[in-house]
C-alpha cells in the first residue's frame, strides 16, 4: 500500500502541476460555463411569468446553449480529458529512463499501473465535480430555484456515469501508452480511435442498417421495416461508448424520458393508455432503464484496464527479468564501450541493482593474463 500511495501521490502532483492539464481544464471549464450560462438565460426567459416545472434545475444540464448542452459537450469532448491524462503515462517514463528506476524500487509492479490509473480517475473526478458545482451555482443565481433531493441524487449519478465514461478513455490511453514506445504514436492512435468510435460508428450504423433492411422512401416503407431498420441501427451504434453514455446520461438527467430507444411501436390500446405515463419517471425506474448501458460502460472500462495491466506486467517482466547473457569484455574494450551488468537479488519488486563490479574484476583478470 505504501508503494501504491507513493505512485498515486507522485502522479497526482504531476497532473495538477502540468501546463497541459491546466490549459485543458481551463478550456473545458470555460466552454461548460458559457454553455450553462446561456442555457440558464434561455430558461429564465422562457419560464418568466409561468409556473416553473418540477425538475427545472436539471434543465441546466440538458438544455442546449448556443450549440449543445452540458451532457452533449461531455459526451463529445470529455474523452479528451482521459486521453490527455493517459497517452504518455508509461512511454514517457520509458523514454526518460525513469521506468527502470521506478520498478527497481521496493514496490510491486502492480502499484505502478494501479497508481497511475487511480490518480487519473481522481483527477477526472475533481474536474467534473468542480464544473458541476459551478454550474449549479449558476442555476441558483439565474433561475432562483433550489434543487430538490431527487435532483441532487440524479446529479450525483450523472457525475458517476461521467467519471466511468472518461475513465474508459483513460484506460484506453494507458493501453496505447504501454503498447507504443513513441509518445506521438500513442497520442495519434488514441485520437484516431476516439474519432472512429465517437463519429464514424453512427455513420456505419446507418449504412449497415440501410443495406440489410432498405426502407426506401418514408411513404412506401412499412412500419415493421422501419422498426427493423431502427433496431439494427441502434444495436450497431451501441458499440460506441459515446452512444452508451449519451443515452444513459440523458435518461438520468431528464426524468420525462421513459426509454433509451429512438422508435417505439405502440398499438391502439397502448396509445390510449399513454396518458398515464406523462408524469416524470422515478429515479429507481430511470436506473433500471439505463442499467444495461451502465453495465456495458463499466465492463468496457474494466476490460481495457485489465488488458493494460496484463500487458504492463508482461512487458516489464520480459524486459527486466530475462537471464543475463555473458559479456564479451575484450570486444567491449576494443569498441571503447563499458557494459553495466544487472545483478538480481531476490524478487523483482524487492530490488534490482546495477553495478560496475563484475566489469572491474574481469578487467583486472585481463590485465594479468593478456592472452
Amino acid at each position: 500500500m505504501q508503494g501504491l500511495y507513493a505512485v498515486f501521490r507522485k502522479e497526482l502532483s504531476d497532473h495538477f502541476s502540468s501546463y497541459r492539464f491546466v490549459i485543458l481544464f481551463a478550456v473545458i471549464a470555460m466552454v461548460s460555463f458559457i454553455t450553462s450560462y446561456m442555457a440558464g438565460l434561455h430558461l429564465r426567459e422562457n419560464l418568466e411569468g409561468i409556473a416553473k416545472p418540477k425538475f427545472v434545475f436539471l434543465m441546466l444540464f440538458n438544455t442546449p446553449g448556443a450549440l449543445f448542452s452540458m451532457v452533449q459537450f461531455v459526451a463529445f469532448f470529455g474523452p479528451l480529458i482521459g486521453l490527455v491524462l493517459g497517452f504518455d503515462a508509461i512511454n514517457r517514463e520509458r523514454g526518460n529512463g525513469t521506468l527502470i528506476k521506478l520498478v527497481s524500487q521496493p514496490i510491486y509492479r502492480d502499484a505502478v499501473i494501479n497508481g497511475k490509473f487511480i490518480a487519473g480517475v481522481v483527477t477526472i473526478s475533481l474536474m467534473l465535480l468542480s464544473i458541476v458545482l459551478v454550474i449549479s451555482g449558476f442555476g441558483l443565481t439565474l433561475i432562483g430555484v433550489v434543487p430538490g433531493l431527487e435532483e441532487l441524487w440524479r446529479l450525483f449519478i450523472y457525475l458517476i456515469i461521467s467519471i466511468i465514461y472518461i475513465s474508459f478513455w483513460l484506460g484506453l490511453a494507458i493501453l496505447f501508452s504501454i503498447s507504443f514506445k513513441s509518445i506521438a504514436t500513442s497520442a495519434l492512435a488514441s485520437v484516431a480511435l476516439w474519432i472512429f468510435l465517437s463519429f464514424f460508428i453512427s455513420l456505419g450504423a446507418d449504412v449497415l442498417a440501410n443495406a440489410v433492411v432498405p426502407t426506401g422512401t418514408q411513404d412506401q416503407a412499412k412500419t415493421e421495416t422501419i422498426a427493423r431498420n431502427a433496431r439494427i441501427k441502434e444495436l450497431v451504434s451501441l458499440s460506441s461508448p459515446m452512444v452508451l453514455y449519451s443515452k444513459a446520461s440523458s435518461t438520468i438527467i431528464d426524468p420525462m424520458r421513459k426509454t433509451t430507444r429512438a422508435i417505439i411501436l405502440m398499438g391502439p390500446m397502448e396509445r390510449l393508455s399513454a396518458s398515464r405515463f406523462q408524469n416524470p419517471l422515478p429515479l429507481g425506474q430511470s436506473l433500471v432503464v439505463v442499467s444495461p448501458h451502465l453495465i456495458a460502460l463499466v465492463a468496457m472500462t474494466l476490460i481495457c484496464f485489465a488488458i493494460s495491466y496484463i500487458l504492463f506486467r508482461f512487458l516489464t517482466g520480459l524486459r527486466y527479468e530475462t537471464v543475463e547473457r555473458p559479456v564479451n569484455i575484450r570486444r567491449a574494450q576494443e569498441n571503447g564501450r563499458r557494459r553495466i551488468l544487472p545483478i538480481r537479488r531476490g524478487h523483482f519488486s524487492s530490488s534490482t541493482q546495477y553495478s560496475h563490479g563484475p566489469i572491474r574484476r574481469q578487467n583486472r583478470l585481463l590485465e594479468r593474463n593478456p592472452g
